[in-house]
């Protein structure tokens, strides 16, 4: 194995990404401000070079991966720093303090190309991918509800309270089961060692699938748990980790007797998960993503996500636990569909029932996105899109603003696809102008543009670009007229076409450029002249 990875802190926690690291045998370096712990570290470890010198790593053109476990005060700045010099970044939870620097962080990694990964640890735990991946295939049915208790004596900070030192973990599992943002939030706490730092807190959220969550953390309790419970409509599901048994199913059952429910109850079933300690491979996936360059599963956007609700439920807190509305009016994800992260997805839009959001797609706002729609990695759709039902949208289609695509219009991405041959690095773009409008079962072949308020009829298939105001209808689509933005048939004399909108047109070398808006009355004097 290369090493190239430095880690950046190596107290309480990043000791043990030390111990993982030099295990997985990558570990070049390890930055600390404690001279002592260096040193001790260095009989422990003598491969390793051991600095003091943050400048000394960034500087160090051997590394390529920097590991950051600072407290959490510094991550913006260091982070920001490894990402100016070129390097791969996993830096523990939070991503940083606040939303507007951790959106500056994903941005800077994303236009470097490089690797920002968050340290939510539970995501590589067996158990809780056991449990993620059956709710994911029903076995418990529809969700209802998920608590997590996250207690224990200490460790007591001041930098941060409670809800930024433990919740995190537990808000990334919840957004991880459930594939969606909650729509709004309380907070209450109980600040009673220091003043101002929360030591335990209550956290309430509420979903647009219906789903509520609460999560509870303290660090002054008088025993450690941390158990988080899933309940559904057909099981029950506890994960406690500090047992050793860490996944329990509860197959209870509800029986509707004279119309008031009686609980069956049945025994606790422990799950068996083949086991490997969660950091271990948090830390292999960190390694896997600089070598692949594929996106971590805990990206920063997902870490930006986190952050977000840590950010407002610390304003729930600090309003006397006054509901905070998340992303308000933002878009609706009906439950049976699927919204992969990250993507993005802007205000307004409604995402209705099967249809699926892949990784890196990209939606405006107010789009209306019909049943058992496909939109693929990195689809870009503007504002006030509406796709009817049945319709995929492949890699390489861009959508622009109002555009209209009717149900089961088909967009190829090929053209000359074979099963057996992957032609992926031949997609070839395809572009929908704006406020165009595609029938139903038409199909658009790739490489071709639609031009902006085209109007494409039912069933037709374009083969070759089309202008902006054309309608085109056939096989192969040929043009046989020309439309408004306001979507009426126009009429020509002498090249220039006047709508009953206002709209004036005119026809140059067979394409059509809009002149002006005309006003209602000057509409109505024009067409007295033609009929005289």
């Amino acid at each position: 194995m290369v090493k190239n990875i430095a880690i950046i802190g190596s107290g309480y926690w990043g000791k043990n990404l030390v111990r993982n690291f030099s295990e997985l045998g990558v570990l070049k370096t390890i930055c600390d401000l404690n001279k002592n712990v260096l040193n001790d570290f260095k009989k422990q470890y003598p491969e390793v070079h051991i600095t003091t010198s943050f400048q000394e790593v960034l500087e160090d053109q051997d590394i390529k991966g920097i590991v950051v476990s600072t407290p959490a005060v510094l991550h913006y700045k260091m982070v920001k720093e490894a990402l100016s010099y070129g390097k791969d970044v996993f830096v523990e939870k939070p991503l940083s303090l606040n939303v507007h620097e951790g959106k500056e962080l994903v941005k800077t990694a994303e236009n470097k190309g490089n690797i920002l990964m968050v340290g939510h640890i539970l995501q590589y735990h067996p158990a809780v991918l056991k449990l993620y991946e059956m709710i994911k295939n029903g076995e418990l049915g529809k969700i209802q509800y998920i608590y997590s208790n996250r207690l224990n004596l200490g460790k007591f900070r001041t930098e941060e309270n409670i809800l930024w030192s433990f919740a995190p973990h537990d808000i990334s599992v919840i957004l991880m089961f459930l594939n969606e943002m909650p729509k709004s939030l309380t907070s209450h706490a109980g600040a009673y060692l220091s003043k101002d730092i929360a030591d335990v807190t209550f956290t309430t959220m509420e979903f647009h699938s219906g789903v509520k969550a609460h999560i509870f953390v303290s660090w002054l309790h008088p025993y450690k748990e941390q158990k988080l419970v899933v309940v559904g409509s057909k099981k029950m599901a506890v994960f406690n980790d500090v047992s050793d048994e860490k996944l329990f199913l509860y197959p209870h059952e509800i029986e509707w007797i004279n119309r008031v429910p009686v609980p069956r109850m049945k025994d606790a079933m422990a799950v068996k998960t083949k086991m490997s300690e969660p950091l271990k491979e948090e830390c292999k996936h960190f390694i896997e993503c600089i070598k692949s360059r594929n996106d971590p599963k805990t990206n920063g956007r997902e870490g930006l996500q986190v952050l977000e609700i840590l950010e407002a439920s610390q304003k729930s807190l600090e309003n006397n636990g006054k509901t905070v509305l998340i992303h308000e009016n933002s878009y609706f994800s009906h439950p049976t569909s699927i919204v992969d992260q990250p993507c993005t997805i802007g205000k307004g839009t409604k995402i209705w029932h099967f249809s699926h959001v892949m990784t890196g797609a990209k939606i405006g706002d107010n789009c209306n996105i019909g049943q058992n729609v496909m939109i693929a990695p990195d689809v870009v759709i503007g504002n006030n899109v509406k796709i009817q039902n049945n319709v995929s949208v492949y890699t390489g289609v861009k959508i622009n603003n109002n555009a209209f695509l009717g149900p089961s219009m088909v967009f190829t991405n090929v053209k000359n696809p074979r099963s057996f041959i992957s032609r992926k690095n031949e997609f070839k773009e395809t572009l929908v102008g704006e406020g165009a409008s595609i029938g139903a079962n038409a199909t658009i072949v790739c490489g071709n543009t639609i031009g902006n308020y085209a109007l494409i009829g039912a069933g037709a298939v374009v083969t070759k670009n089309i202008p902006d105001y054309a309608l085109a209808v056939g096989n192969p689509a040929r043009i046989t007229g020309w439309i408004c933005e306001c979507g009426l048939k126009l009429n020509f004399f002498n090249n220039q076409a006047v709508c009953s909108c206002g709209s004036k047109y005119e026809k140059i070398d067979d394409n059509l450029k809009k002149m002006k808006f005309l006003s209602a009355e000057v509409v109505k004097e024009n067409k007295k002249e033609k009929t005289m």
